[in-house]
């Protein structure tokens, strides 16, 4: 080892000097040194980190080795703060770096508890993707029932929803599950051709209308299974429907916007 590299150790252990902040756990001419630095960071959150550096015999003219590990971080964020750390390290002029680093170690943090906060909104956002949704659709006419029919059973099935015809004077589909895979059902709706028009070319649905969308009122009650078709004849028969399936409240919003 060189005489820089156990100058610096025995300055470290002055630095260092409270109660668990540093040891010297290994000293070999072979294997090198291995320091643990103890430190807390993260401002109000006072969070430990223990930081254990591996000194090589040739150190300091190649960058020390270092582990990271924490009770208030996760593996992912000691893993990307001793990859900041590395990279610093490898950053540096070859020269004793141990102070530099352990001192730099407060920014890492901070960036990783920023990061941190990102990552929660996001898996908020992915939690909130995969509640259980209820929409309901207005169409305009259904020409070529059993080609349109078809294809909104074939999508219900590749999208994982479940999903319900109703036939009468509206036309509406019920739909339920993960809202990313309602709003795909919508958009293949409007830009595939599913139905004929009045002189029998094949259109495409383009006055459908969300009725409603909302987080489903009971998960893991569903009120549908797979896909149904049914036809009703009056409003009675259109109410009665919506209560089979535990959805009156669902229809007490959209009757307003229904044809009498």
């Amino acid at each position: 080892m060189s005489e820089a590299a156990f100058e610096e150790v025995s300055v470290l252990s002055s630095i260092y000097c409270g109660e668990g902040e540093f040891q010297l756990t290994q000293q070999s001419a072979q294997d090198g040194l291995l320091v643990q630095i103890n430190s807390t960071v993260g401002g109000e959150r006072g969070l430990d980190v223990r930081l254990l550096f591996h000194l090589h015999p040739c150190y300091p003219s190649c960058p020390p080795a270092v582990s990271v590990s924490s009770t208030g971080l996760s593996r992912t964020q000691c893993h990307d703060i001793r990859q900041k750390l590395l990279d610093r390290a490898a950053a540096l002029p070859p020269e004793p770096m141990v102070h530099q680093l352990v001192e730099w170690l407060q920014q890492c943090v901070e960036v990783t508890e920023n990061c941190r906060g990102c990552e929660e909104e996001e898996e908020e956002g992915r939690e909130r993707e995969k509640e259980e949704w209820t929409a309901v659709l207005s169409l305009d006419h259904i020409r070529s029932r059993s080609r349109y029919t078809g294809l909104l059973e074939r999508w219900t099935q590749q999208l994982q929803l479940s999903g319900r015809l109703l036939l009468g004077r509206s036309i509406l589909v019920i739909l339920q599950g993960a809202r990313p895979s309602i709003k795909e059902f919508c958009r293949l709706l409007r830009t595939v051709k599913v139905d004929v028009d009045s002189s029998g070319k094949k259109c495409k649905e383009r006055m459908m209308k969300v009725l409603t969308e909302s987080p489903a009122s009971s998960p893991g009650g569903r009120g549908l299974q797979g896909f149904v078709v049914t036809n009703y004849k009056s409003l009675p028969e259109l109410t009665a429907a919506f209560q089979e399936i535990n959805m009156t409240d669902v229809y007490q919003q959209i009757r307003p916007s229904l044809r009498d």
